[in-house]
């Protein structure tokens, strides 16, 4: 939380302390151990800018009704020195505080003082997070899910950083294993019938039929001709995988950069497999004895660590599953490459895939507790009310490459972080584009750009900031000033339990609320003004907006016009 907040919530708890230390030797309470209790900012600042349920939480102990240990602790409180401009107790016993002046006052300082490392805490203590996100597989386009995905990573990576964790973004290629075999028979039938007609060769049902196959195809017999034709089956589809999958992944760190996702690592799957961890992390299993074969095929005793079936590692045919070659990889990153905690964010359809993976985990010798998985509902795309499901432009399912030809990007990451991941959500394409404030994300930058028009009329009259005094700070008491300031002096609260609950979802939200707190100022209190004390007061407040607002759109790597 921010300096100010955590001082002020912390000189609310020792009041609190002192007062019921001084009711209990007075004789007033009973003489027994204090209770734990809370001290919060309320949702209705009608009931305080904090609160505190210490006389409830206290009842048991001192065998008395909380109003009356409320009005002992009133009694007894001593306030001097403090934020606190007076405490009143309401209700069945609430404690309710409320601030005086230089709290407002003393945030506008902070935040100016702070510059752009405001709203940054040390609350993760440098602990190393990996966040792996997307991780599409390599075989075809990203799709709405890779979009969602990839904004929710990145701007969850963005707030553990602010956060005070040592973050690294990851995108794990599968690049080995079924698919990528169903990969090379795809491109196999359709080079097969380039070279020697449609019907030299039909495509299995249940291999890929996307025009992207066809295309690698092609350009695979463009530069070669039908010479693979004349080799083996393996030597022919090693050929085309060697040639299609560089080029699709190559493909997907183009489309990702439009997104301003960039990864510290692009982790291969196949590395796994060629430098022996997979064989070591099968090896650890064999040896715990959680493994067992049958049909020839090497098994894992999930049952016995809370699978609903056991399931296979190794099959008849001797290669390694998918989850085989997971298990390796979760090894890796949380006991080789020893980050404290790995985080996935995996689409819905992976639920039954969460609970397997830990069992695994915590059966190697791994606290479970130090992976956490993310599940990510779908998206809708919506025009004009409409559910879309095609390119206008290509007439086929809209790829992630598809939505930046129609969409602005700080749209796209900025609207697919106004939701809880959990949430199902509809992506509304004309809102995307639109450039009035029901946009959230133009709302947010017209916000920024607004203050930096008023900074520019203001120095055309002949006006430049400067630094106020406490006391004129503190002449910033209307209502609409009030609220701007407590917001302000949220954000670092608010990155925090952003972080704490995997929630981006609450940096927009904090975002557009602030957006909206100013124009409201803004309409309210004019800050060209002939009281010079009082305007340059104003002028320190539209400061601190623009640069909070500069730093949490920074954050999201999203654009901050100076002229919208």
């Amino acid at each position: 939380m921010s300096k100010l907040v955590a001082q002020t919530r912390e000189q609310v708890r020792t009041a609190i302390l002192d007062a019921l230390g001084r009711a209990i030797a007075a004789g007033e309470l009973a003489a027994e151990p204090i209770s734990g209790f809370n001290v919060e900012v309320p949702a209705d600042r009608a009931n305080g800018d904090f609160s505190s349920n210490a006389a409830m939480a206290s009842a048991r102990a001192f065998k008395k009704a909380p109003r009356a240990i409320a009005d002992a602790i009133l009694k007894h409180m001593d306030l001097s020195g403090t934020y606190i401009d007076r405490c009143e107790a309401a209700g069945p016993g609430f404690l309710n505080f409320y601030l005086k002046d230089s709290f407002f006052a003393d945030v506008v300082t902070d935040v100016l003082e702070s510059g752009t490392s405001y709203g940054s805490s040390d609350y993760g203590k440098g602990k190393k997070i990996n966040v792996e996100f997307v991780s599409a597989n390599p075989t075809g386009p990203m799709h709405m899910g890779n979009a969602r995905g990839g904004a929710l990573g990145d701007c969850l990576a963005a707030v553990l950083e602010k956060a005070g964790y040592q973050v690294s973004r990851e995108f794990y290629v599968n690049d080995a294993g079924n698919q990528i075999e169903k990969f090379g028979l795809s491109l196999d039938v359709r080079y097969t019938q380039i070279c020697r007609g449609e019907d030299a060769a039909e495509l299995p049902e249940d291999s890929y039929h996307g025009e992207d196959i066809k295309e690698r195809a092609q350009e695979f017999y463009d530069l070669n001709g039908d010479k693979y034709m004349d080799v083996s089956v393996e030597e022919r589809r090693k050929a085309l995988i060697d040639y299609a999958l560089p080029k699709n992944i190559e493909n997907m760190h183009t489309v990702l950069d439009k997104y301003r996702v960039y990864y510290d690592t692009w982790f291969l799957e196949s590395t796994i497999h060629k430098d022996g961890e997979l064989q070591e992390t099968l090896a650890l299993m064999k040896g715990k004895g959680l493994t067992y074969e049958k049909d020839g095929a090497l098994w894992y005793k999930a049952t016995e660590h809370g699978g609903e079936k056991d399931e296979v590692l190794i099959r008849a045919n001797g290669n390694p599953t998918y989850f085989a070659a997971d298990i390796a990889y979760h090894r890796n990153k949380l006991e080789v490459r020893g980050f404290d905690k790995a985080i996935d964010i995996w689409g819905a359809d992976h639920h039954g895939h969460v609970a397997r993976m830990k069992g695994a985990l915590e059966a190697i010798g791994i606290d479970p507790s130090r992976l956490d998985v993310i599940l990510m509902q779908l998206v809708r795309l919506t025009r004009g009310g409409e559910v879309v499901r095609m390119s206008k432009r290509t007439g086929k399912a809209i790829t992630l490459n598809d939505l930046f030809e129609d969409i602005p990007v700080d749209a796209a990451r900025f609207l697919f972080n106004m939701r809880e991941p959990e949430s199902q959500m509809e992506f509304d394409l004309d809102l995307a584009v639109e450039q009035s404030s029901q946009n959230p994300v133009y709302y947010c930058q017209y916000a920024h750009a607004r203050i930096c028009s008023i900074l520019r009329r203001l120095e055309a009259d002949g006006v430049t900031p400067r630094k106020c005094t406490r006391e004129e700070l503190c002449r910033l008491n209307a209502p609409e000033e009030r609220e701007l300031i407590r917001h302000l002096s949220a954000l670092t609260d608010e990155i925090i339990l952003a972080a704490q609950k995997y929630d981006p979802a609450r940096i927009t939200r904090y975002c557009v609320d602030l957006a909206g707190l100013f124009h409201k100022f803004y309409n309210e209190c004019r800050v060209s003004v002939e009281d010079e004390s009082l305007m340059q007061a104003r002028i320190s407040l539209c400061l601190c907006v623009k640069e909070t607002m500069k730093n949490v759109l920074t954050m999201l790597k999203l654009e901050v016009p100076d002229r919208m």
